[in-house]
């Protein structure tokens, strides 16, 4: 008796330790959930600053407190206690991962960089295994308040964070709990000067998300959203081409004659050309926005430019505006746009392969009858680079120049041309598939409802060849049969 009263009580103490020990674990996953929602973040006051600093130069791993550019600092409180510091500041200039990941042109990240910030320090104050989910709520209190923050204190808002993360040391938790992306790992280098990045061997893994929906779409768009607009750095550039490229343009414009006579000259005349030309594909308008622009080139771009050194200090300096202007004016510029859109095709592999056609209304510009001048561009899709382009005539619209500006640029077989609802015409179509060989992607509106109509019906069905048989009868393709099956909606 005795011994089965032992073995019942023994059981009796093991269940009440099994007990004991959840409910510890229930009190202890209470206790950081009362304690999560009790954390506040906000704004570091100025007094606060060398209190701030010396926490990240002591024990977060970089060991510095140094912030680039605009910035922001966020302290998190328990009761009063700093638990964790935060900052964000200016984001990397260049990213490889960044750049695919938003799918923008070098120009545009160019004019839009400001809307980006680098989350570039992360201080949790106490042990993680005390708190293992304070991280994450630091941070996605501080990236709800982060954009009207930067909104008073810069004055613009911001649409999308970075960051980086060495997964040497750290897994990346918090930031995929808060919605962040993992889109690559960095190279290895950082930038020693100017001109020159120094290996570091330490790459880590660059981390974004965006703050606004569809923040990405609206940072890729030819133009932003009128509330964002406002915001967007009225500035050219960075040239997205190395020296080797810049010297086969400088070689193709060596060919034109050089009208100028006379000793003294600076400049020759093929470096003037070839530094408007880089100029205006980064964005210049105008001989002063040229000269601006050639000043951020780097000294290894304008030796390739074929730029002569100064005698006195032997560096290299660009065309001044007066420059520009003596030298523009005195050349054919058909010949020059030609040079210029045969060398882009050559830059970008498979610059050809895929081609948008649109109209643009070129600003500042005026007719002999007051109205604006209208230019009709064959732009490439991967860089975004305008390889010609032709004046649409008065009294005309896009449709007839259409013609023209493709046979300028000597296509190749299968090359796909995009265009918007305005030139989805029958003859547009035929030209394109059957006297260029190539393919096109035109946009359908209902202001052409027989197209439409018959587009929908036929985009209904589980599929169909745009030259094969279509409904219950079997017809050829013919000159209508690319313009209503190709047309996509």
């Amino acid at each position: 008796m005795k011994g089965w009263t032992g073995r019942v009580n023994n059981r009796l103490d093991i269940f009440a330790a099994t007990l004991e020990a959840c409910f510890m674990v229930l009190a202890y996953l209470r206790t950081e959930t009362d304690v999560l929602d009790c954390v506040t973040v906000r704004l570091l006051r100025d007094d606060e600053r060398l209190r701030f600093n010396q926490h990240l130069e002591a024990q977060h791993y970089l060991e510095s407190s140094i912030l680039v550019g605009e910035w922001l600092r966020y302290v998190a409180e328990l009761d009063g206690q700093w638990v964790a510091l935060i900052t964000f500041s200016a984001p990397a200039l260049h990213l490889k991962a960044r750049e695919r990941w938003i799918g923008w042109s070098p120009r545009q990240r160019a004019r839009r960089l400001g809307l980006i910030v680098n989350n570039s320090r992360f201080l949790v104050l106490p042990e993680r295994q005390r708190y293992p989910n304070l991280a994450s709520r630091v941070l996605a209190r501080s990236l709800r308040r982060l954009s009207a923050d930067w909104q008073d204190r810069w004055g613009h808002p911001v649409l999308v964070v970075e960051s980086f993360v060495d997964e040497s040391q750290y897994r990346g938790t918090c930031y995929r709990a808060c919605g962040f992306e993992a889109v690559g790992a960095t190279e290895g280098f950082s930038r020693a000067s100017r001109d020159f990045y120094r290996e570091h061997g330490e790459p880590k893994q660059l981390y974004l998300r965006e703050l606004r929906s569809r923040a990405r779409k609206r940072l890729r768009q030819a133009c932003l959203p009128e509330e964002l607009a406002v915001y967007e750095a009225e500035l050219a550039g960075p040239c997205p081409f190395r020296a080797p490229a810049l010297e086969s343009l400088l070689d193709q414009f060596g060919a034109l004659r050089d009208s100028r006579r006379g000793h003294g000259l600076r400049h020759r005349q093929r470096f003037v050309l070839a530094c408007a030309a880089v100029s205006t594909l980064m964005g210049a308008c105008g001989y002063r926005a040229f000269e601006n622009t050639c000043k951020k080139f780097t000294q290894r771009q304008l030796r390739a430019l074929g730029c002569q050194p100064d005698e006195d200090d032997g560096r290299y300096y660009p065309p001044s505006d007066s420059t520009f202007q003596r030298v523009l004016n005195k050349i054919d510029a058909g010949s020059v746009a030609g040079i210029i859109g045969s060398w882009l095709a050559q830059q970008e592999i498979g610059a050809l392969a895929q081609l948008a056609v649109d109209g643009k209304v070129l600003r500042g510009s005026g007719r002999h009858d007051g109205k604006p001048l209208q230019l009709l561009s064959a732009v490439t899709h991967h860089l975004r680079l305008t390889l010609d382009q032709i004046p649409i005539e008065e009294k005309s619209n896009e449709i007839p120049a259409l013609k023209p500006l493709l046979k300028k640029l000597d296509l190749p077989p299968g090359t796909l041309v995009t265009a918007d609802a305005m030139h989805c015409q029958q003859e547009s179509a035929r030209f394109i598939t059957q006297d260029l060989g190539g393919d096109y992607l035109f946009g359908l509106k209902g202001n052409q409802s027989g197209i439409l109509d018959k587009a929908q019906r036929l985009l209904a069905q589980q599929g169909f060849p745009p030259s094969g048989p279509v409904g219950k009868g079997t017809r050829t393709a013919g000159p209508s049969a690319p313009g209503a099956s190709s047309c996509q909606p």
